[in-house]
């Protein structure tokens, strides 16, 4: 299991969290992803983009008032 921050991102975050999943995760791999999700769009965006990839979304929860954790399993 691996974490990775791109709060520092901001609502460009998708693009290496695609990276991440399809270059450095491993199958059967859980990664935790935290971003900053501002107007709760990135929320959305980030589950569909799971699903684009063929992973599993296995959690996604507001980590504090301007952050978003979700956990993807490849």
């Amino acid at each position: 299991m691996k974490r990775y921050d791109l709060r520092h991102l901001k609502e460009n975050f998708a693009g290496r969290m695609s990276e991440i999943i399809k270059n450095e995760a491993v199958s059967g791999e859980v990664v935790i992803f935290l971003f900053e999700i501002g107007d709760f769009s990135p929320v959305q965006q980030s589950a569909d983009l799971v699903k684009e990839l063929g992973c599993e979304l296995m959690n996604s929860l507001k980590f504090n008032e301007a952050d978003w954790t979700i956990v993807v399993k490849k």
